[in-house]
């Protein structure tokens, strides 16, 4: 008898660590899926192995979404004439300031960037040149412009998705500090609580080169084709989120501001502004800090700085539009 308590008892002892192990993940699994309760989520979230952009391997945590906010419908982005108001039109940012997309802010773009080859509308009639179509956004919404839509105001519709378009997020339950800071171009800087993605930076030079405007509508975001709908800027649409996911408490989220989303390297991203709508402190290049009352966590750019976060302080894990792949971000091209 007294064998089999002793045996038992090592049994409970090494098995005890593995089971404390599994229920902190069940419990960091249900915070997860109260975060992002408001997304329109296809699986997930659930625990799968991974390799992050810096070669750790991990465990992490796999989401599939698809790119439809739950609570508005995305746009406009062009106005058809410039005679129209700011009602038709999104939003363009420049020189870190917020620019409404009406039918006088394209009559002025000649004026606006000192370049007359700007030239948007027919001057007799007054509308606007846009993309209507699919192959119009496709040949448009790209680095290498088709020099067919030079001079063009470029948006593509959240209808041209295929109807089962999804991505797939896996991100690291715990944030793996890295080397050096990477950025956020190619893994995008996270995903918001309603399920859409955070991206990174615009590319706004490649865009201007072709005498082109891809404005966001009022919520930062726009569509491409082969992410779907996502955001270049963090603007008062995220401004309700329901819950906080991660080791930063309730008190201490309230004075940070509200959490928006969770970075592509685990760590949590609130709001611009702390919870009193002060500007946050000590911010380090990649827009985090560590505060005394909180865990290390990202504060989003200003809406106009086109830089949700500069960068990514610990290893990135994957986001794909196929959710049966291995996730291994050490293997993406331009890692950091």
């Amino acid at each position: 008898m007294k064998i089999a308590i002793v045996a038992i008892a090592g049994w409970i002892a090494a098995t005890a660590p593995g089971l404390a192990q599994t229920q902190s993940q069940a419990d960091r699994l249900e915070e997860i899926a109260q975060f992002f309760a408001g997304a329109d989520i296809v699986s997930g979230p659930s625990v799968v192995d991974c390799t992050l952009s810096g070669g750790t391997k991990t465990t992490c945590f796999q989401l599939t979404v698809t790119t439809d906010p739950q609570t508005y419908t995305p746009g406009p982005w062009c106005p058809s004439n410039i005679s129209q108001d700011a009602s038709h039109g999104g939003i363009w940012l420049e020189d870190g300031e917020v620019h409404d997309v009406d039918g006088a802010f394209i009559a002025n773009l000649a004026e606006f960037y000192g370049d007359t080859d700007w030239q948007l509308f027919d001057a007799q009639t007054g509308d606007i040149n846009f993309t209507g179509t699919l192959a119009s956004c496709e040949a448009a919404a790209r680095p290498d412009v088709d020099a067919a839509y030079n001079n063009y105001c470029v948006q593509c519709l959240p209808e041209y998705m295929p109807d089962d378009a999804s991505v797939t997020y896996v991100i690291p339950l715990d944030p793996q500090p890295a080397a050096r800071a990477s950025q956020t171009g190619m893994s995008g800087s996270g995903i918001a609580y309603n399920g859409i993605r955070l991206d990174g930076p615009a590319p706004v030079d490649a865009i201007l080169d072709a005498h082109t405007i891809a404005p966001f509508d009022d919520c930062g975001g726009h569509v491409n084709l082969h992410v779907g709908y996502h955001y270049h800027a963090v603007t008062t649409c995220l401004d309700a989120s329901p819950a906080t996911t991660g080791p930063v408490s309730a008190d201490a989220a309230a004075e940070h501001g509200m959490q928006i989303g969770l970075a592509m390297d685990g760590y949590q991203i609130f709001s611009h502004l702390m919870g009193d709508g002060s500007d946050p402190a000590d911010l380090d290049a990649c827009n985090g800090h560590q505060a005394d009352n909180a865990s290390y966590h990202y504060h989003a750019g200003e809406a106009g700085s086109n830089a949700i976060l500069a960068c990514l302080m610990a290893e990135a894990g994957c986001v794909s539009e196929d959710a049966d792949a291995a996730c291994d971000a050490s293997a993406r091209p331009g890692r950091p």
